[in-house]
């Protein structure tokens, strides 16, 4: 089955007891069993749901796994696979990540004896500097928020397995449209459904995928015994962005490949950061293990000052100074002062992600108009 029928059908069958073709809204917090423990496969809702089973696999479907494993967001979806580890155990990280992520890391985790390296890993043999017996588990945003670095799937999975290292891919910047990394050999996807699987802006959610029996059993008890389960309504709007996304992603990419290419040739424009120039330093790879480049965007300016970055910030019209990504409509922001800023500055800067960086979410309006919008915001 090609994805984009997938993405419509996969998980989701019509109602048996009406034939509604979208799967109902379940909302309910509990249900009634004809004796004790007798039931009709659903005791509790914070264990099981009929709307969040019917997304996780629709979800398991379209990354290709086995079990998908869904959370009341991003961060709980983190969460969830971090607690699959114990105190003493290392993890190696992208250093170029979600600053939400680099904030679970260092301010909750390593206060239980988790221990996190942040490394370069576009080229992953710099992995071997890091990995040590107590190395358990590999971290990997690709492509990277917010300099769209490009970090090789396959590569870091081969090192994992020869280690008996977990692999774990955030997906979120790619989605299962352009790229799924259990087919490469990661060993669980993570997303913020809250980005472009949702798609409207209107829902936080987030969801761990994988194909190992024993691992989604794992996180299924963390899931239940730690309850940051998404609500029935949080599904059903999930579901409903399925349906769209291959035909929202076709959109995201072409836009963002007009947008990239009129922001490199701007004379007030420094670098622009996008993984589907051919010069970017791993474009091949982006070209192997993706099906097209996004809709996601960083670029600087000549005049590399926070005076120049926050006018063109507050001059654009349609692209809206917000936080996330992903949705329909275009998305501007600055990641030091937002997505980013529990970051320290120190660290932010080694990385390169300087404090004039602007990121941008190329939306699915008429490129033409974007592209108008920036040049008057840019000027």
């Amino acid at each position: 089955m090609k994805l984009g029928t997938k993405l419509i059908h996969a998980g989701v069958e019509p109602d048996p007891s009406t034939g509604a073709i979208m799967t109902p809204i379940f909302q309910t917090s509990t249900y009634v069993q004809q004796a004790p423990g007798q039931h009709k496969g659903y005791e509790y809702a914070r264990t099981q749901n009929p709307t969040r089973d019917a997304l996780q696999n629709a979800l398991a479907a379209i990354e290709n796994g086995k079990h998908g494993i869904c959370f009341g967001s991003g961060l709980a979806a983190t969460d969830a696979v971090i607690k699959l580890l114990a105190p003493g155990d290392e993890v190696i990280a992208s250093a170029d990540l979600y600053g939400g992520t680099y904030r679970i890391f260092t301010k909750v985790f390593a206060r239980y004896g988790i221990k996190f390296h942040f490394a370069d890993l576009q080229n992953a043999d710099n992995l071997l500097n890091y990995v040590n017996e107590h190395t358990k588990m590999i971290w990997v945003e690709t492509p990277t928020n917010p300099l769209l670095n490009i970090i090789d799937i396959a590569a870091c999975a081969a090192l994992a397995r020869d280690r008996n290292i977990l692999l774990a891919v955030d997906n979120t910047f790619a989605s299962p449209y352009l790229q799924n990394p259990l087919d490469l050999g990661a060993d669980l996807v993570v997303h913020s459904a809250t980005k472009y699987l949702g798609g409207h802006s209107d829902v936080v959610h987030g969801a761990v995928i994988v194909k190992d029996d024993a691992l989604a059993q794992q996180l299924a008890f963390i899931q239940n015994s730690c309850g940051a389960v998404p609500g029935p309504q949080d599904c059903f709007l999930v579901l409903r962005g399925l349906k769209t996304l291959h035909v929202r992603m076709q959109r995201h990419c072409e836009n963002g490949e007009t947008v990239a290419r009129f922001l490199r040739q701007h004379p007030k424009v420094g670098k622009v950061f996008w993984c589907g120039f051919e010069d970017h330093p791993n474009h091949a790879v982006a070209q192997k293990q993706m099906r097209g480049f996004g809709g996601m965007i960083s670029f600087t300016l000549q005049d590399d000052s926070m005076e120049a970055a926050l006018k063109v910030l507050s001059g654009t019209k349609l692209f809206s100074l917000a936080e996330s990504l992903g949705g329909v409509e275009s998305l501007i922001g600055h990641p030091a002062s937002m997505t980013h800023a529990s970051i320290p500055r120190e660290e932010r800067m080694k990385n390169g992600l300087v404090d004039s960086l602007i990121r941008l979410s190329v939306g699915i309006e008429d490129a033409e108009d974007l592209v108008k919008d920036l040049e008057q915001a840019i000027g």
